[in-house]
């Protein structure tokens, strides 16, 4: 079993415990750590897992299909004035609902294995589709190093995700350390194949959706869509890879593909740089990069450390809305890693080739 690294900064200890489990687990030839690294429940965010013959959905992740989209946008950061960005976020705010949408949308999720599974679910992605849900899932309006305008969207599969997550795992085999596993050549693992492959076109929609809707807002201050730009990377999700001699069922749990010229979007915090970057192709990294910054600060130790007053220092020149300042203190930028050091860690990963400053930031309370 091999296991490389590319760190941003030294592996606490129940990060170095939490990949030990993992690389001794049944089936894993290849584990690639990313410099987002950090932990979560049984696996961590910002590993790629490579498997001979058996798939581990904690290994992805409850939000299936979670992902980043960028498009750009007409118009320069000068025709962006306080008053204009004002109208835009409320704007944003009325045709981009966080939670749930008034009206219910029809024909939005695939065919799922199991029709209790499918009835489970199918009410929640009529309502939630084109939402963007709350945590770390965002809407921002961006500038490049040439003044371009950019829209990017971060947003997953909402509640289908989890759903097939818990259904899959109750089906799952335990094989100590608190995994589950599925093999691949039966019906469960085909099962579960084919519902990750619905959470991801769900979730690919659920973004296009969100796009649609920040166009509708733009619209109401005068900036267009440049929809030709459009491109999508996913990181959240498993599938039948070819490295080297071996084929591996490879997860990717915070974790882009980083094929050679592959484009994949890195974000940084509310308040700091993203990145659109080109895959080198790494072999080592199973041909992956990371995710984002990843946490520095679990949620409830920065809503613990941080004040209301430290988000508005911290978003200082990005405008959001200040009377969430408080709800967003698990967001603010220092409860993230310096994404700079990310970029640094995994410069033999990705190419950079579009660095990206916040403007506005719109995220779900």
């Amino acid at each position: 079993m091999t296991m490389r690294t590319w760190l941003a900064e030294p592996l606490s200890r129940d990060v170095a415990q939490a990949l030990e489990r993992l690389r001794g687990a049944r089936g894993v030839q290849h584990v690639a750590v990313m410099p987002d690294v950090h932990l979560a429940d049984k696996v961590c965010v910002g590993t790629v897992v490579g498997t001979d013959g058996w798939l581990y959905p904690q290994a992805v992740g409850g939000d299936i299909g979670c992902g980043m989209a960028a498009v750009a946008l007409d118009g320069d950061r000068a025709q962006l004035d306080e008053a204009t960005l004002a109208r835009l976020l409320r704007a944003l705010q009325q045709q981009v609902p966080a939670v749930r949408q008034r009206h219910a949308q029809s024909d939005v999720l695939g065919e799922l294995s199991d029709p209790a599974l499918q009835r489970e679910v199918a009410r929640d992605a009529r309502v939630e589709f084109g939402t963007l849900g709350r945590g770390n899932h965002f809407l921002e309006l961006q500038q490049d190093e040439h003044g371009g305008p950019w829209l990017m969207v971060h947003s997953g599969s909402r509640a289908v995700g989890p759903a097939v997550q818990a259904h899959h795992l109750a089906r799952g085999e335990r094989i100590g350390a608190g995994l589950l596993a599925v093999a691949a050549d039966t019906d469960a693992g085909r099962a579960y194949v084919h519902d990750v492959a619905a959470a991801l076109r769900f979730a690919e929609d659920n973004r296009r959706a969100i796009a649609r809707g920040g166009e509708r807002a733009l619209a109401e201050v005068g900036i267009a869509v440049r929809w030709p730009t459009w491109f999508d990377c996913t990181h959240n999700f498993v599938r039948r890879e070819r490295h080297g001699d071996a084929d591996l069922w490879v997860h990717r749990k915070g974790a882009c593909s980083a094929q050679p010229g592959e484009r994949a979007i890195v974000p940084g915090s509310m308040g700091t740089r993203s990145f659109h970057v080109e895959g080198r192709g790494e072999s080592a990294a199973l041909c992956s990069c990371s995710h984002g910054a990843g946490r520095r600060l679990p949620r409830g130790e920065a809503m613990r450390a941080l004040r209301a007053r430290d988000v508005e220092q911290q978003m200082r020149g990005v405008f959001f809305d200040r009377a969430a300042a408080a709800a967003l203190r698990d967001e603010a930028p220092a409860a993230y890693k310096d994404i700079g050091a990310v970029m640094r860690a995994q410069r033999d990963l990705v190419r950079i080739v579009r660095t990206l400053t916040p403007v506005l930031a719109f995220k779900g309370t």
